[in-house]
């Protein structure tokens, strides 16, 4: 993999794990910014953005992303409700911009053995959902991104709604656990992160993708592919 040019959006927890992972694949962090509309633009066009910053800062400055940068990683989340105005601009300016709720590979194994197992036991058997999410008492969104994920993939394949429970407490990097009850037993898909690692390793793989897209992507779809041919499903 060449070397990429790479300016950082949220110079937080996520934004130093970010750097310490692309230094270590031979990447050029060019620059880590709090304000990531003050970059110069002649030194954006050569970069990909990677934000991890927050719904409302994203919403103010994703504009000025995709009109300076090459490409673009989005792992903030909660901007739903401004999700197609973001991808119609980003898509006028022919920008590829890869986003997800969570760029962790285990995160994502999980949003795909949901969805198979959802798909199950909706055929299959009386099952009641519910949802669990864990993190550290500084994570402001709750529920996650990840859980309003999970819980619209447990959603569209049983028919049911599901209500997520939050936790925030101490220092938990992250704890998912989805749960399938009936009468007679209980099936579980849990995810835990042990750090942040996981997330700015998966950022950095997408970032190192943007070269191959054109468009607009969430995460998961890109993934979809690898894992439906690693588990033979054409």
């Amino acid at each position: 993999m060449n070397s990429m040019n790479i300016i950082i959006s949220g110079y937080g927890r996520m934004g130093r794990e970010i750097e310490s992972v692309l230094l270590e694949k031979g990447h050029t962090c060019l620059e880590c910014s709090e304000d990531i509309t003050s970059v110069d633009p002649q030194k954006a066009a050569d970069a990909v953005c990677i934000d991890f910053t927050n719904t409302g800062a994203f919403g103010a400055n994703y504009k000025f992303i995709a009109d300076n940068f090459k490409a673009a990683v989005i792992g903030t989340t909660g901007w739903n409700d401004i999700r197609g105005e973001v991808i119609s601009y980003f898509e006028s300016k022919g920008k590829p911009m890869i986003y997800a709720s969570n760029f962790s590979i285990g995160v994502n194994i999980m949003f795909k053995l949901s969805e198979i197992c959802s798909k199950i036991v909706a055929g299959m058997a009386d099952y009641d959902p519910y949802l669990i999410e864990m993190h550290h008492k500084f994570k402001l969104d709750a529920p996650s991104g990840t859980a309003k994920t999970l819980a619209s993939i447990v959603s569209k394949n049983t028919g049911k709604s599901i209500e997520v429970q939050s936790v925030r407490s101490g220092f938990i990097p992250g704890i998912h656990e989805l749960g399938f009850e009936s009468q007679v037993d209980r099936i579980k898909i849990t995810h835990e992160a042990f750090s942040r690692r996981g997330f700015a390793e998966g950022s950095v793989v997408a970032a190192e993708w943007t070269s191959d897209i054109k468009g607009v992507c969430e995460f998961r779809e890109i993934l979809e592919e690898k894992f439906n041919k690693i588990i033979g499903i054409c």
